[in-house]
């Protein structure tokens, strides 16, 4: 079934898992234990603010790296048969937006505001993106990743759409630089039964 119906023929979600829950909580300094107990496959929104104690991803990575990384590794743009998302700019792929203006970059006045994203499928820009960041120490050990990298960059003024994640297995996401609200709805099913809510996750939080 193509992806698309796969989301309008879902199975309808119990809404128990989200009745009740208001807002985010933050934690910090959790086993891997207590957090599957506790909150991995709940419905509860987590935010973690001490799991990139090591990692040098929030120093390393911004648009001039991964603009030199891919350029580097991938000089005959293979990549560009991985997912992108180019949400509401013009960008055709991923290379189209590495050519930006070093002055849209920086978001200086008068340019076009830009947020993308994309799934990384190449291999040898994986090991290296994988130098700069662990597997969070909170994430249980059954707790099985997808091999795919995504990585979402932009500034103020642009975002995604209101959608459904509908993924087949578990996901985190990392806050490197800036600040990020997430405006949070539950499925259709569950609108009279549940709540909408946004939270800020700031830099070094997941």
């Amino acid at each position: 079934m193509p992806k698309d119906l796969e989301k309008v023929f879902r199975k309808p979600d119990d809404c128990s898992f989200c009745r009740g829950i208001k807002s985010g909580q933050r934690i910090s300094n959790i086993n891997p234990d207590e957090f599957e107990e506790k909150f991995a496959y709940s419905g509860h929104v987590v935010i973690v603010t001490d799991a990139m104690t090591n990692w040098s991803a929030p120093q390393v990575f911004d648009f001039n790296f991964f603009k030199n990384l891919y350029e580097k590794e991938d000089p005959n743009h293979d990549t560009i048969e991985c997912q992108f998302f180019r949400y509401k700019t013009k960008f055709k792929n991923i290379f189209e937006a590495f050519k930006m203006d070093d002055d849209r970059v920086k978001y200086k006045p008068g340019t076009e505001p830009w947020y993308f994203g994309w799934s990384n499928c190449n291999e040898h820009i994986a090991s290296k993106l994988r130098k700069h960041y662990d597997r969070p120490y909170f994430l249980p050990k059954t707790s099985e990743l997808n091999a795919i990298d995504w990585i979402f960059m932009g500034g103020r003024g642009l975002g995604a759409h209101m959608h459904l994640d509908n993924v087949r297995l578990p996901s985190w996401q990392a806050q490197l630089k800036g600040k990020k609200e997430w405006l949070l709805a539950p499925p259709p099913e569950c609108i009279f039964y549940c709540n909408f809510f946004s939270v800020i996750v700031n830099p070094g939080e997941i």
